[in-house]
């Protein structure tokens, strides 16, 4: 089944009672019992419920995947991720993600003993060099959150490999629209699906697809036992979202596009961050493993005046100022105030997040009035 059916078909079915060609939002906490521990396959909705199931099922589709999860949010995807580690591991996480990625690592389990070591991973193959006996995780942006860094995923799934180090990738940028981490050898593939696979700005939510049977157990404890997952009406519109993916990221594409060589092209912008242009440094890693560059899209003016960025995204008029991307209305967004805040700015601006940085989520409207708008707010 090609990617564009598998978002409408992939992993579902009509619903078993009159056949609903939409899974129904079950909306109920638990479920009647014939006998004790005898059921129709649910007992407890923290547990299982059959929107979120058919959630479940439609994620591992679209990520060629076996097994998915659907948990509250992002960050409680990547809190059960971090949860199969014990006191003394060290995870290699790449050192320009997204800032609440940053905080739950730094914040939270650093001080249950678990070690993050964040470093650049633009070149796969000096991962190598960090991996110690206490390595059991590799974390990966790809691409990253804001600076669009490009990340082998293949070359270090190899590495990952033969140090018997798990490998989870961040793929909410990209989108299996776009690339398949497990298919390039990742364990895990993490997503917000708050972001695109919602697509519509109006859920929380995080998701993990893996294959491997017994590293599903593990994590469907977790989910259980610690409780934060998703509920059955956000489920029922993830699902509604996940239907429209690929003539969204078409478009997300095709003005991400246009945007980015506008910008390119601007006396008053220093620098473009978009893999898609052939400066990008790792544009032939993107080239390899994306089928498309995406609708997010980085720039710093020229002489870094905080000022003068915030001055440019308050002028916006298209484009809104707010929190998140992913939606089908452009956003407009300043890392080091909002997204990334919680990362010192010594940190931030080692990997580029500085001050001038503007971050835009490219909507799905008429490119030539989102051209236009950056115009009239640049000018």
């Amino acid at each position: 089944m090609k990617f564009n059916t598998k978002t409408i078909h992939g992993g579902q079915k009509p619903d078993i009672a009159y056949g609903s060609v939409m899974p129904p939002i079950y909306q109920t906490s638990t479920y009647a019992q014939t006998s004790p521990g005898v059921h129709k396959g649910y007992a407890y909705s923290r547990s299982a419920n059959p929107t979120r199931s058919a959630l479940e099922s439609a994620l591992a589709s679209i990520e060629n995947g076996e097994f998915g999860l659907a948990f509250a949010s992002g960050l409680a995807a990547i809190d059960a991720v971090i949860k199969l580690l014990q006191p003394g591991d060290e995870v290699l996480s790449t050192n320009d993600l997204y800032g609440g990625t940053y905080r739950l690592f730094n914040d939270i389990f650093k001080k249950f003993g678990i070690k993050f070591n964040f470093i650049g991973m633009d070149n796969a193959i000096h991962i190598e060099s960090f991996i110690t006996t206490d390595t059991k995780l590799i974390w990966v942006e790809t691409p990253t959150n804001p600076m669009m860094t490009i990340i082998d995923i293949e070359t270090i799934a190899k590495i990952a490999k033969q140090h018997q180090v798990l490998l989870a990738v961040d793929n909410t940028f990209a989108t299996p629209y776009l690339q398949r981490p497990l298919d390039l050898g990742a364990d895990i593939v993490m997503h917000s699906v708050t972001k695109y696979l919602g697509g519509h700005s109006d859920l929380i939510m995080g998701a993990l697809v893996v294959r491997d049977n017994e590293l599903a157990k593990r994590l469907f404890f977790i989910q259980n036992a610690s409780g934060a997952v998703c509920g059955p009406q956000d489920s029922f519109l993830a699902l509604r979202g996940i239907k429209t993916l690929h003539v969204r990221m078409q478009r997300h594409c095709e003005n991400g596009k246009v945007i980015a060589e506008y910008l390119v092209q601007h006396p008053k912008i220093e620098t473009v961050y978009w893999p898609g242009l052939k400066s990008h440094p790792n544009h032939l890693i993107a080239l390899k493993q994306m089928d498309d560059f995406g609708g997010m899209v980085s720039f710093t003016t020229i002489g870094n005046d905080y000022v003068g960025a915030i001055k440019i995204i308050e002028n916006l008029k298209v484009f809104t100022l707010a929190e998140s991307l992913g939606g089908v209305e452009s956003l407009a967004g300043h890392p080091a105030s909002m997204t990334h805040a919680s990362i010192p700015k010594k940190e931030r601006e080692k990997i580029g997040v500085v001050d001038s940085l503007i971050r835009l989520s490219v909507g799905i409207e008429d490119a030539a009035d989102l051209v236009a708008d950056l115009k009239q707010a640049l000018e």
